[in-house]
C-alpha cells in the first residue's frame, strides 16, 4: 500500500460527468437491445500530451469481461445558452452511445481535429469508421428504427455566426449586448440557432438533411443546455417527472401501456429525483433523501400494486441506473472509493461490482472520512465529509476547506482544484463542504432567477447564510479537538470563491486562501462581465456604474476592504476570467499584502486542461504546506516561489 498522490486524481478512468452529485436525465451507461450488454465511454487524462485518452467500450453482463471498440478523440466540453449567449464553461459533456437496433453496431459522439463527429464502432470490437466529416458540432445521435441510416443532430447557425463575426471583424466590431470582455474583445455567439437533422448511411456515405419521418426519431428539439426532466418508457408504460414551481421538488408521474394515468401519493415519487428506469413491470426511483438530502436510495414501485419499496438507502452516490439483466446498473462511488459500475439486485437491493476502472485504488492507502451535519444561522441544514490523514493517531491539524459540493468520491470540491486525499496524505484534516440551499429558500417560494437572486442579494444575506454554514463546520471541527484554530485554509471556485472573499472580509477564522475564480467587485459587476450581466445584476440589487455605493459594498468587496485583509491569497485564474479579479488583485497590491495570481491560458470558467490541473493542485499544495504547516519543496525549480512568499512574510512598507 502507498499514499495518494495527486498523479492517481489525474489518470483516474472516468465513466460519465465527473461530479458526483450532477443528475443528468441521460445514462452514460447504454443497454443493448438485447439486454446483455452495456456501452459507455471511458475517459482518462494524459498530462504528457495535455490531451485525454478516451475508448468507447463495451461490458459482457455475464461474464463481466470489458472489451475496447473504438479508442481516441478529444474531450468534448459542455455548450449552453445563458442570458442569450452561447457560453463553454469547459466542464465535460456527457456523451451516450446509441446502439443499433440488431446490436451489432455502436453509434456516439467523438471529437476529432476540433470538430465532434459521429462515429460507428463494431460492439464485437472488429472495427470502426467515421459516419460524418461535417464543419458543425455533432449534437445528438440515433439510428431509424430499421437501422438502416444514422440520424445526427447540428446546429449550422453557430458556425454560420461565428463566420459572420469574423468578417464584422474587418470593420471593426460594435459594442454591444454580445459582449463579455472577459472572454475575449468580440461578439460572443447568441440566440438559439435551431436544431437541424442529417441522415446518413453507417459507412458515412449519403449525408443529406433527413426527412420528416426521419426526424421526428429524434424528438423535439430544446434549447441547447437546457434542464430536461426525467423520461422513462417501456411495453409496461411511461414515467416523467414535473417540477412544482421554479425550485420546487420533482414529482413522478405514470402512465401505463394502455394510457391510463396511475397516481403515486407516496414520499418516494416527489423530492429530489435522481433517475427513472423500468424494470419490467416495475419502476425504479432513484432519489435523494435523509438529513439534508445527504443519502440516495432506490426504491422500487409496481404501479397500481402498492407503496413504493426501498431497496437501498446510504451515502454512496448513484449515478446513471438502468436496467437490464433483470437488474439495476449504476455507477455507484463514495468519498474514498472512485466510482464503478454496479448490479444492484431488485429483490434484496444487493449490490456487486461489475467493473472496477480503478483496480489501482485497491493498493492505495486513503484517509478516513466522516460525515458531519450542521445547521446555519437561517436554520438550513447542510454537511460536510471530514477526511484525515491515513493512520491518524490524534491531535490538531491545520485543517482545509473545499467547497461547495460533497457527494460520491472526494476529487477536488467543485472544479477539482483542490486534491482532498492529496491534501490528507500530506497531513492536513480536510472539510469537504457542501453548500447550504440558497437563503431564500428559507423565506420564500421564489417563481424564477431573478426573483431568487433579488431575495439572495438584499443584504447580502445568501453570503451571509453561506458563511455562517461554513463557520459553523470549521468550528465544529475544532471543538472535535482535531482542527488547529491558528492553522485553517479555505479554498473556492465560482460561488465557492465568493464564499471566500466574502469570509475573508467578515470571518477571522482563515490563515490562508485560494482561489480558482475572483471577484465580485463593482467594476466586475458593471464593466467587466459586459452589458448583459450589468442589467442583470443591476436588476437583483447591484449599483449601476453612475451611482456609486460604497455602503452596499462594504461587506462584500476585497478592493474597498483591502486594508484591513491580510490573509495569504493565491488567485490561480482563467485567461477569459482574470479581468474581473483585477480590480481586487489591484488594491491588495498597492497595499503590499499577501496575494499571487497566475493566468491560465485557453481555459474557462471549469480548468479543462490536464496541465492547468496538475500544476493547480501542485502549487495549492505548496502553498497551504507553507502558510499552514511551514514546510516547503526544496526542489531548485521552486526557488524562486519561496523566495517570493518569503517577501509576502514582511510587512508592507
Amino acid at each position: 500500500m502507498r499514499d495518494f498522490v495527486p498523479d492517481d486524481l489525474m489518470r483516474l478512468r472516468d465513466i460519465g460527468l465527473p461530479e458526483g452529485g450532477m443528475a443528468s436525465s441521460h445514462s452514460p451507461l447504454s443497454v443493448s437491445p438485447d439486454g446483455r450488454a452495456l456501452a459507455f465511454v471511458v475517459n482518462r487524462a494524459h498530462p504528457e500530451t495535455n490531451s485525454y485518452c478516451r475508448a468507447l467500450a463495451v461490458l459482457d453482463l455475464a461474464s463481466g469481461r470489458v472489451r475496447i471498440v473504438d479508442r481516441g478523440g478529444e474531450l468534448i466540453t459542455l455548450s449552453y445558452i445563458l442570458r442569450g449567449m452561447l457560453e463553454q464553461p469547459g466542464f465535460p459533456d456527457l456523451v451516450v452511445p446509441f446502439w443499433s437496433p440488431d446490436g451489432r453496431w455502436i453509434a456516439y459522439r467523438k471529437k476529432l481535429d476540433g470538430v465532434v463527429q459521429v462515429w460507428r464502432a463494431a460492439a464485437d470490437g472488429s472495427g470502426a469508421n467515421a459516419v460524418t466529416a461535417l464543419a458543425d458540432d455533432a449534437e445528438t445521435v440515433g439510428w431509424t428504427a430499421d437501422g438502416a441510416r444514422v440520424l445526427v443532430g447540428i446546429r449550422p447557425g453557430i458556425r454560420e455566426t461565428r463566420t459572420r463575426i469574423a468578417e464584422e471583424g474587418r470593420s471593426g466590431y460594435l459594442y454591444d449586448d454580445r459582449f463579455n470582455p472577459t472572454t475575449g474583445a468580440f461578439p460572443k455567439i447568441t440566440g438559439e440557432h435551431p436544431r437541424v437533422i442529417l441522415s446518413a448511411a453507417p459507412d458515412g456515405s449519403g449525408v443529406r438533411t433527413a426527412d420528416a419521418r426521419e426526424a421526428a426519431q429524434m424528438g423535439p428539439d430544446v434549447t441547447l443546455g437546457a434542464r430536461s426532466e426525467f423520461d422513462a418508457r417501456s411495453a409496461h408504460g411511461r414515467a416523467w417527472t414535473t417540477r412544482e414551481g421554479f425550485l420546487g421538488p420533482l414529482r413522478v408521474h405514470v402512465e401505463n401501456a394502455r394510457g391510463e394515468r396511475i397516481a403515486c401519493a407516496a414520499e418516494a415519487c416527489s423530492g429530489k429525483i435522481a433517475g427513472l428506469t423500468w424494470l419490467g413491470d416495475s419502476l425504479l426511483i432513484v432519489r435523494k433523501q435523509g438529513r439534508a438530502h445527504s443519502d440516495m436510495a432506490v426504491w422500487r414501485w409496481t404501479p397500481g400494486k402498492g407503496d413504493p419499496v426501498q431497496l437501498v438507502a446510504g451515502e454512496d452516490v448513484l449515478q446513471g441506473c438502468t436496467a437490464a439483466s433483470g437488474k439495476l446498473y449504476c455507477l455507484r462511488e463514495n468519498a474514498v472509493t472512485p466510482r464503478r459500475i454496479v448490479a444492484i439486485d431488485p429483490a434484496t437491493g444487493a449490490s456487486t461490482t461489475v467493473f472496477d476502472p480503478n483496480p489501482e485504488f485497491r493498493n492505495i492507502r486513503l484517509g478516513t472520512s466522516r460525515r458531519l451535519f450542521f445547521t446555519n444561522n437561517v436554520g438550513l441544514d447542510t454537511w460536510g465529509d471530514l477526511v484525515l490523514p491515513p493512520g491518524y493517531k490524534g491531535g490538531r491539524l491545520p485543517l482545509v476547506v473545499v467547497q461547495y459540493h460533497s457527494d460520491g468520491f472526494l476529487r477536488g470540491g467543485t472544479g477539482e482544484d483542490y486534491p482532498v486525499h492529496a491534501f490528507a496524505a500530506r497531513g492536513f484534516a480536510v472539510l469537504s463542504y457542501e453548500q447550504t440551499p440558497f437563503y431564500a429558500t428559507s423565506k420564500a417560494n421564489p417563481k424564477d432567477d431573478n426573483e431568487l437572486m433579488t431575495i439572495n442579494n438584499k443584504d447580502w444575506a445568501e453570503r451571509r447564510s453561506l458563511l455562517s454554514g461554513l463557520e459553523t463546520g470549521v468550528r465544529k471541527v475544532i471543538d472535535m479537538g482535531i482542527a488547529d484554530p491558528a492553522r485553517i485554509g479555505i479554498t473556492g471556485l465560482s460561488d465557492g470563491a465568493s464564499t471566500v472573499a466574502f469570509a475573508l472580509i467578515n470571518s477571522d477564522l482563515f490563515a490562508a486562501a485560494a482561489m480558482s475564480s475572483c471577484c465580485i467587485e463593482p467594476e466586475s459587476v458593471r464593466t467587466y462581465g459586459g452589458p448583459v450581466w450589468a442589467r442583470a445584476m443591476q436588476g437583483q440589487g447591484y449599483p449601476k456604474a453612475t451611482k456609486p455605493d460604497p455602503e452596499f459594498w462594504a461587506p462584500a468587496s476585497i478592493a474597498q476592504n483591502a486594508a484591513r485583509i491580510d490573509t495569504p491569497i493565491l488567485m490561480q485564474l482563467a485567461d477569459q476570467e482574470y479581468l474581473l479579479s483585477l480590480q481586487a488583485w489591484t488594491a491588495l497590491t498597492e497595499l503590499g499584502k499577501p496575494v499571487e495570481m497566475y493566468i491560465y491560458p485557453d481555459e474557462r470558467h471549469i480548468r479543462w486542461q490536464p496541465v492547468h490541473k496538475q500544476a493547480t493542485w501542485e502549487r495549492s499544495l505548496d502553498w497551504f504546506d507553507f502558510w499552514l504547516r511551514g514546510k516547503r519543496d526544496d526542489s531548485p525549480a521552486k526557488a524562486a516561489q519561496y523566495r517570493r512568499w518569503e517577501a509576502m512574510r514582511q510587512p508592507p512598507k
